[in-house]
């Protein structure tokens, strides 16, 4: 067992550099890189002129300044669309500044080394260390990652197992029908009908509608702010919640129906154990393998990416919001970054995963595959 873990581990280094590569070239062929953002911003033409540029904003704001005065009145041969009326030197210069002026293959080979060192730059249009802005987003990502992964599963579980044991009985009709409008419903309306009900939009005013915490977070005592905190957390968490539980939950029942039908419960219960150890001792293994097979996907999808209307909605600024951003802005460092991280986790994720595997059914045995 040991050896195909370690194996698994060798053979993250390969899975995640061809990964890294395939992003990399669709991302550096993808139309409006960082030099035409500030072009367009320059030229008056930018769909989104966000502040971005003002005030300082890193490489990006120095370049829009450096502008004013490297514009001419001639039309410039340039690959780039909007650059007519810039003098050449200066959009040398911005490709110089974004690492541009090197070739595709030394670039990413750049990029790589960096990363191995732990070395992710600093993004194009903030002035700030990707790894600090990264770290200074994690906390609101992380509590409704978090929450959501925990109340999902603890609620969904055993309410799969009882609708199993009572499959065709009131409580699962009507549990049923539940789940299929919760699971009908978009995560992002059902925020907006938690605004409108709890938040002050028509009805009561229970909830706040914005921030992870109260602007008198640090004045408060320890106790109060776990409550504020939690206070501010409760609606988005049930919002994200709701898509999540809804399909557990019928998956877990579904598993669950499939292994009480098999001949091993029929022969336990020849053998005399009770309904509560068939079960437990004996299907909860078996159904609990194909529940477990989705922990990875959706912690991460629950933690990084399942959040960013969520986010807007009740103005958390987290991870979800950063990466949309940095998508649209074409914040290179930021996207790769991200990417970086978020597939090593998942791949390391998939590796917890079978280690799982082998905690609930200690008959599973991965030597006897091939990795």
């Amino acid at each position: 067992m040991i050896a195909y873990f370690i194996r698994r581990l060798l053979l993250l280094i390969p899975t995640l550099f061809a990964i890294m590569v395939l992003n990399f070239a669709i991302v550096q062929f993808a139309p409006g890189g960082p030099v035409e953002q500030i072009i367009a911003e320059i030229q008056g033409t930018a769909v989104d002129a966000t502040a971005r540029f003002s005030g300082g904003g890193g490489d990006g704001g120095r370049a829009s300044s450096q502008a004013q005065g490297g514009a001419t009145a001639g039309a410039v041969d340039s690959k780039y669309r909007g650059a007519q009326g810039l003098d050449p030197e200066f959009i040398k210069d911005l490709e110089r500044q974004f690492g541009f002026d090197k070739p595709l293959h030394e670039r990413f080979v750049l990029m790589m080394g960096n990363f191995l060192r732990f070395d992710f730059g600093q993004s194009y249009f903030r002035d700030q260390d990707v790894v600090e802005l990264v770290f200074d987003k994690m906390p609101v990502s992380i509590s409704l990652g978090v929450w959501t992964f925990l109340l999902s599963y603890l609620i969904s579980i055993p309410l799969g197992i009882r609708k199993a044991i009572g499959d065709g009985s009131r409580f699962d009709v009507y549990s049923s029908s539940v789940v299929i409008v919760g699971y009908a419903i978009p995560g992002f309306l059902f925020a907006v009908l938690l605004i409108v009900l709890f938040a002050g939009g028509s009805y009561y005013k229970i909830f706040p509608l914005r921030g992870l915490t109260s602007s008198n977070f640090d004045d408060l005592s320890l106790g109060m702010q776990l409550l504020d905190y939690l206070w501010h957390i409760t609606l988005p968490v049930v919002a994200m919640s709701i898509g999540a539980f809804a399909s557990l939950t019928m998956l877990t029942k579904n598993s669950f129906i499939d292994q009480i039908s098999q001949q091993y419960v029929q022969t336990a219960r020849a053998k005399g154990l009770t309904e509560r150890q068939v079960l437990y001792r004996h299907v909860f293994r078996n159904a609990m393998l194909i529940v477990v097979s989705g922990f990875p996907s959706a912690f991460i999808a629950m933690l990084f990416t399942g959040s960013l209307l969520i986010e807007t909605i009740f103005s958390l600024d987290g991870l979800g919001l950063l990466g949309f951003e940095a998508i649209i802005n074409r914040d290179y460092p930021v996207v790769f970054a991200t990417l970086y991280f978020f597939t090593m986790m998942g791949l390391v994720m998939a590796i917890l995963r079978d280690v799982t595997y082998v905690m609930i059914d200690p008959r599973i045995d991965f030597e006897a595959r091939d990795v």
